[in-house]
């Protein structure tokens, strides 16, 4: 499978990634992340992978504009203080909903929007020193939703 392939299915390399969102004004620039850190959070005496945010926006706002979701996406794992990897959204039709996912050095922040709703569905799954609640008031003030939901689970519990 040629480059030019991987590009069109958004699969680029981190330098590839950071060219492109370069010449499209993207919001995201990625970063660098130490491979020998132990990255389990350890709270109370409990020791874990990390923690696991799963937020439903209902009656918020922007939820078909690409750069939008983009920038949000990006400023909430930097408010986190998130390493960003890469960033890969999808469009489904020019009004339709937004999958995507920001890969991180501390695991991910995905999305899944329903604008015909006004309903947004994130993972927030993050390791380490980031602390995903951080993220909530950059979302909230990027969506502006009627309602936010939070549940929050702690993975890959030592035993």
């Amino acid at each position: 499978m040629s480059f030019d392939a991987l590009t069109d299915w958004g699969t680029r390399t981190q330098e590839q990634a950071k060219d492109h969102r370069d010449e499209s004004g993207g919001a995201c620039s990625t970063g660098s992340f130490d491979n020998d850190k132990d990255y389990f959070i350890e709270v109370d005496g409990q020791k874990f992978a990390g923690l696991h945010l799963l937020v439903d926006l209902w009656g918020a706002s922007h939820l078909n504009d690409l750069k939008h979701i983009e920038k949000a996406l990006c400023d909430a794992a930097m408010a986190a203080g998130a390493t960003i990897l890469h960033c890969h959204l999808h469009h489904f039709t020019p009004n339709g909903g937004i999958s995507g996912v920001l890969v991180l050095a501390e695991s991910h922040i995905s999305i899944h929007t329903w604008p015909e709703r006004d309903f947004a569905a994130l993972d927030i799954f993050m390791c380490g020193d980031c602390d995903p609640h951080d993220t909530l008031p950059v979302l909230e003030a990027a969506f502006k939703p009627a309602e936010m939901l939070i549940g929050e689970e702690r993975r890959g519990i030592v035993k």
